[in-house]
């Protein structure tokens, strides 16, 4: 294939057989696409989206304010008609010219940087319609005035999903950098791209799962989660790893670190140069993290009681004892930070006084406000996910993957999506989406409880939350505490959080809000100098006045934590061996349960 000066392709007899035969090898693929959707396993519709009443009631109330004010909706579709016509009558005159003036209009979005979507006559005018379109439908959303909140609040949602799902680019006929990469490489790309697709839907059971990162390489235990420890203890929920001291002695109180059981806890210890685990031995401390079990169908009737004593009250206890010491320094990531949150109300009204401190990561407790997850956090899809679960017996990682991914949609969903099977690529080779790829599966019941319990009926900041035969409440979190959060972190707003630490019952309050979101807010090494973070020793004021009186500190707060902990921490005592004569060491960290997949 040869090109002219004006840089078009020019395609010769050779080219056009090739792609011809390309072509044919894409048709052999797609019946193998057939087969794999014919053999997917069928699962709850109300997982795929909001329960019809809501576009009824939105439906409902938008006809009745076009019947109580016309004119304001003759005003929106006289400007989307005019939009509309404008829109067709320069598509026609650049077309009658041969050619587009390049206005720019399209910068700010990265799905329209091509240049075609500027030059090109015909690709301006679909992405002009498009952003028509998109600006018609949230005008409209906007202008629904007779529902609640909650349903206005999930109708833009969803409705933004319709504008992201129906994006030019995501079609083959309408995204040029695919078009052009298809005829650059003679067809190849569409089926190295219908392989992808073929793959991630054969690896999920024909569900939709965009493979984020290249899982070959990757390797847990090779060059993820590298930290030297053994795995001291095991039961059917944990994995409890101690890890290896980084120095000659270490302070006398150990950490126990809690990871969510969402996702698997390496994600503190991807590379050497940003693991937290890795720093925290360095500076002097004997840490012990939970490796929580991917779980799987003989799971199903594990509940938060069974999380709370088999997995935080066994640990503390396990850890007290090989390291010999009455008490532990706690630490509670996201979901097991708000578990830990249960615990240590359940061990004060059992006079257990086990944990010395409570450090959490990203933890909500009060979820009165539901943030970004108020669209699914409503009864039609907890019943959608409650029917599934009595059929699975776990909620499975795609579900939740796919929920979480769909708050970014455009970044982690249509954009990974393109990439692979519309422009051919390998996913990268990024340690960070590999991780975000390795869900767990959830115990069907304790998935419920929490959803219902806390994330609907936020029973531990009202009436208090059924546990272990005892109603735990959040007033009674009464240990010195530090929570770090983050300023732009989706997943666990930072002021949501701020509001669940003001309603403790602790003293001794620290709140910290890191630069960045959910991850890359916890995981920043001071090396990095990357991400600053606030502080302010008052917690009385609304969340707005704590920001606004912050102090700004650069660089991570991992040391700022670290001198919290320290007079926390007791003497130095000689480093510790892992295990003892009643924990020997059972394998080399991270262990066993980290490496199961939840698609095996």
């Amino acid at each position: 294939m040869t090109t002219s000066e004006d840089q078009t392709p020019e395609l010769s007899e050779e080219h056009l057989e090739q792609l011809k035969e390309n072509m044919a090898r894409v048709e052999e693929l797609s019946k193998r696409l057939i087969e794999v959707m014919a053999g997917k396993k069928a699962h709850s519709p109300a997982l795929d989206g909001p329960n019809q009443e809501l576009f009824a009631k939105a439906a409902t109330a938008y006809m009745a304010e076009a019947w109580q004010n016309p004119a304001k909706l003759f005003e929106q579709q006289i400007e989307f008609w005019g939009k509309s016509v404008l829109n067709f009558a320069e598509a026609q005159k650049t077309f009658a010219a041969g050619d587009a003036q390049d206005s720019n209009t399209g910068s700010g979005d990265k799905r329209f940087s091509n240049p075609l979507w500027e030059t090109n006559p015909y690709f301006r005018f679909i992405r002009q319609q498009y952003q028509t379109n998109a600006e018609a439908i949230a005008q409209a959303v906007a202008s629904v005035e007779d529902i609640d909140a909650t349903d206005k609040r999930r109708l833009k949602f969803f409705s933004q999903q319709i504008i992201d799902m129906m994006s030019p680019t995501n079609f083959l006929a309408t995204n040029p950098d695919a078009l052009e990469k298809a005829v650059e490489t003679e067809g190849q790309s569409l089926i190295k791209g219908l392989e992808n697709l073929v793959a991630d839907l054969e690896a999920n059971d024909g569900e939709m799962v965009v493979k984020l990162a290249d899982d070959s390489a990757f390797q847990i235990g090779g060059n993820l989660a590298t930290t030297p420890g053994d795995v001291v203890y095991r039961n059917r929920l944990i994995e409890l790893i101690q890890y290896k001291p980084a120095t000659e002695t270490v302070h006398e109180t150990p950490i126990v670190l809690f990871p969510p059981w969402i996702n698997k806890f390496y994600i503190l210890d991807l590379k050497a140069q940003n693991s937290l685990i890795k720093w925290v031995t360095e500076q002097g401390y004997t840490l012990f993290v939970v490796s929580w079990v991917n779980a799987d169908a003989s799971h199903a009737d594990v509940g938060l009681d069974d999380y709370v004593q088999e997995g935080f009250l066994t640990a503390i206890e396990q850890v007290k004892a090989i390291c010999k010491v009455k008490q532990v320094n706690a630490v509670g990531y996201c979901i097991a930070g708000t578990t830990l949150s249960l615990t240590l109300s359940l061990l004060k009204q059992r006079g257990d006084k086990s944990v010395k401190s409570a450090t959490f990561f990203t933890t909500l407790t009060d979820f009165s406000e539901q943030g970004e997850f108020t669209p699914f956090l409503q009864n039609d899809f907890v019943d959608g996910i409650e029917d599934q679960i009595s059929k699975d017996g776990i909620l499975r990682a795609w579900v939740i993957g796919r929920t979480m991914s769909f708050l970014r949609s455009n970044d982690l969903i249509y954009g990974p999506a393109i990439r692979s099977y519309m422009l051919g690529e390998t996913p990268p080779a990024f340690d960070l989406l590999y991780w975000n790829g390795d869900g767990a599966n959830l115990p069907g019941r304790m998935a419920v409880q929490y959803l219902r319990g806390l994330c609907q009926s936020n029973d531990f900041v009202t009436d208090g939350f059924e546990l272990l035969g005892q109603k735990v409440h959040i007033r009674e979190v009464d240990v010195p505490l530090m929570a770090i959060t983050c300023e732009t972190d989706h997943i666990a707003a930072w002021k949501d959080c701020y509001r669940g630490v003001q309603q403790m019952g602790s003293r001794s309050k620290s709140f910290v809000v890191s630069q960045s979101g959910h991850i890359a807010g916890i995981v920043n090494p001071p090396s990095k100098k990357k991400y600053g973070h606030y502080t302010n020793p008052g917690m009385k004021a609304d969340a707005e006045t704590w920001l606004k009186e912050a102090e700004f500190h650069q660089g991570s707060w991992w040391p700022l934590w670290e001198a919290w902990l320290k007079p926390r921490s007791g003497k130095q005592v000689p480093a510790r061996d892992t295990g003892d004569s009643d924990h020997p060491r059972l394998c080399p960290a991270p262990g066993t349960y980290v490496k199961a997949k939840s698609t095996d």
